[in-house]
């Protein structure tokens, strides 16, 4: 089968996770700084993500195995980090049931939650109606906003201080995801409830 390069961008992405999940679940003999290089997966995953949808829209290379695939690969590869995350937290320097674990737990169910939500909306407004639900610039910034989230909560436990258990940056941008990711998913769902009123 012969594909453009955003989707070979998408299916590296795709390809990525795995490894971010390794290196943020298992230290593989690296200690603290496998954090490092998952991060550094998760970084070039979402530069992919950038680059192949800029290519697609220039040069007119937009397929439907594209539209299927790039907006699954985005959503998985938040999803493992963010569950990756949760799973690691508090294992390590036995603070299990912190503070801080709860709010990434919450953060990680909004996210989950709306990008569930939203995408079974986009599906049933565009198979009912036919209307393609673009991202608008809140959800632009939503996505921003959670990739420095999770690269902060990837990258913060290599830095040693007491203040908050060591997450202040990490809280500071989860609430901001946490934020975004209601407002965003909220402004969707006020434009296109009329498309999936359960009274009509």
């Amino acid at each position: 089968m012969k594909m453009n390069l955003p989707n070979k961008l998408t299916l590296l992405r795709m390809a990525m996770v795995p490894f971010l999940m390794v290196f943020i679940t298992f230290d593989v003999g690296l200690g603290i700084w496998s954090r490092l290089i998952a991060a550094a997966f998760f970084g070039l995953a979402s530069f992919t993500d950038f680059v192949d949808g800029h290519l697609a829209r220039k040069y007119n290379l937009v397929t439907n195995f594209g539209k299927f695939m790039d907006p699954l690969a985005d959503k998985l590869m938040v999803f493992v980090a963010l569950i990756s995350l949760c799973y690691t937290t508090g294992r390590d320097d036995g603070t299990e049931g912190s503070v801080y674990g709860v709010c990434l737990l919450v953060a990680t169910v909004i996210v989950i939650f709306r990008e569930l939500a939203v995408t079974s909306m986009r599906m049933v407004v565009t198979n009912t109606d036919g209307i393609v639900i673009a991202a608008n610039w809140l959800g632009k910034v939503k996505t921003c906003v959670q990739i420095l989230a999770i690269l902060v909560a990837i990258l913060e436990p290599m830095i040693s201080y007491d203040l908050l258990g060591g997450h202040v940056a990490s809280y500071i941008t989860l609430l901001a995801m946490s934020v975004m990711t209601l407002w965003s998913g909220f402004a969707y769902f006020k434009s296109y409830w009329k498309y999936i009123n359960p009274a009509n």
